[in-house]
């Protein structure tokens, strides 16, 4: 299953979230794809606006926190997450075409980021904003040293 589905309609560029399973929650691979159809939407003449939305119940429920723990976790990886979700968003505010989120259900965390980037946000009744943090249970994230929190927060 593509984690973005990218459809035109006319001058439309309809870009999905497509893990409704998992919220539309923001992995490298959503990342990746989102990127990469950013790009070749920005190379488009033909479109004139984008539209971010999500399939399911949640437009976004910010990133993967399934991707964020675990023991086998370094620096390396938090520095590729981070780098690739901030090409991701500085691509959406430098795409020529305006972009337009359509909220439904969720936007939490990065997601709610995702929204913020973009250039007008129309959301449904009823749904909700959230940047709430992230409460994971000490034994299932690793502390990292000086040194690599220094390596960390380069990137963010």
């Amino acid at each position: 299953m593509e984690p973005v589905l990218l459809k035109k309609d006319g001058p439309i560029a309809w870009l999905t979230l497509n893990r409704p399973e998992k919220r539309n929650a923001l992995s490298l691979e959503l990342m990746g794809d989102m990127l990469h159809k950013l790009n070749t939407v920005a190379q488009d003449q033909d479109v004139r606006v984008v539209v971010i939305k999500g399939n399911g119940p949640a437009f976004c429920a910010g990133h993967d926190l399934g991707e964020m723990v675990g023991t086998d976790l370094d620096v390396r990886h938090f520095n590729n997450l981070f780098s690739v979700c901030t090409a991701m968003m500085q691509t959406l505010q430098k795409l020529p075409q305006p972009v337009i989120a359509q909220v439904h259900g969720i936007a939490t965390a990065a997601g709610c980021q995702l929204v913020a980037t973009c250039d007008l946000a129309i959301a449904e009744t009823g749904a909700q904003f959230a940047t709430p943090g992230v409460k994971i249970p000490p034994r299932q994230y690793r502390w990292f040293g000086l040194s690599e929190n220094e390596e960390l927060w380069k990137c963010c």
